[in-house]
């Protein structure tokens, strides 16, 4: 095998010739730190926000989408929304939202009975009007994030997945496996590989390179290393988007949010600040988006 690589803010696809499976691992470090710090999160919410954001990347990268793959969970328990986002290529970010008191351990549970998982895919080719939307939903009922994903893949799609789902401190990483799509081949390989991945220790999965943590979990089925895909931080908010959601609210509700002579709106995502005093509010409102000065923050 050549010299291993380090998959640090990288995805890896990968095959597993001899299980008829296909796979790709992740390691996030920086795009995980960034979407970290844009808001207080407490430990235990982003530990399940980190693991999101892993599984987004994974399954955006992993479906090779031209275009914006979504991960949402919603409830109305102590946690009401975690929404992890890959937009292609390799652009990530996210975000979560939660109610005191949490306990201790969160899981999928805790988003209450009726809580949902919500996968995304939203892509748009040359000459459309339109982007092509397909979503699928499920119950959230797993005892984790990996689970409720495999449980979904199981019943909306049909496809044996395995996942695994990791945060420590700066880095957020996970691993998924899948059964080659019309394969016939091995029907038990995708069983006998998760057995595989259950095997791997936290030191192994945040530190070791790629190469060298496959080869050590699939090297008896014979496992390719595919295509890289580099993964990062992007936001996608600016000063236009949010004079348009202000322009969508109404004149009336836009100047009775004004307060000190000033809307501020700050972006959820990457806690950008943006500042409308009233000159800009009676000129958006007189002329449009489109007229107004693109003034630095």
């Amino acid at each position: 095998m050549s010299e291993p690589a380090l998959h640090d803010d990288v995805v890896h696809r990968f095959i597993i010739d001899g299980a008829s499976v296909r796979g790709a691992l992740v390691r996030l470090s920086a795009s995980w730190t960034q979407v970290k710090q844009s808001a207080e999160y407490p430990d235990n919410v982003a530990s399940l926000l980190g693991e999101a954001l892993a599984a987004s990347a994974l399954l955006g990268s992993h479906t090779k989408i031209d275009g914006r793959l979504s991960l949402q969970a919603r409830g109305r328990g102590a946690l009401r929304i975690l929404l992890a986002e890959y937009r292609a290529p390799g652009l990530l970010r996210g975000l979560a939202h939660w109610q005191d008191p949490l306990p201790e351990i969160l899981t999928p549970a805790n988003f209450g009975q009726d809580a949902l998982l919500a996968i995304t895919l939203e892509s748009q080719q040359p000459g459309d009007d339109e982007p092509t939307r397909y979503q699928g939903l499920v119950d959230l009922h797993a005892g984790s994030l990996a689970q409720a994903l495999e449980q979904y893949f199981e019943r909306s799609e049909q496809l044996p997945t395995r996942l695994l789902l990791k945060v420590s401190g700066n880095q957020a990483a996970g691993i998924l496996l899948q059964t080659l799509p019309g394969s016939d081949a091995d029907p038990d390989g995708i069983t006998r590989c998760g057995h595989f991945l259950a095997t791997v220790r936290d030191d192994e999965l945040f530190t070791l390179p790629a190469e060298t943590l496959l080869h050590r979990l699939f090297h008896e089925d014979g496992v390719r290393l595919l295509a890289e895909q580099s993964v990062r931080f992007s936001c996608t908010c600016s000063r236009e988007r949010v004079a348009g959601m202000l322009e969508g609210i109404g004149r009336d509700e836009a100047f009775a949010a004004l307060q000190d002579d000033a809307v501020e709106v700050t972006c959820e995502f990457c806690n950008r600040r943006y500042k409308f005093d009233r000159i800009d509010l009676t000129q958006l409102f007189e002329q449009g988006v489109n007229a107004m000065p693109n003034r630095a923050q």
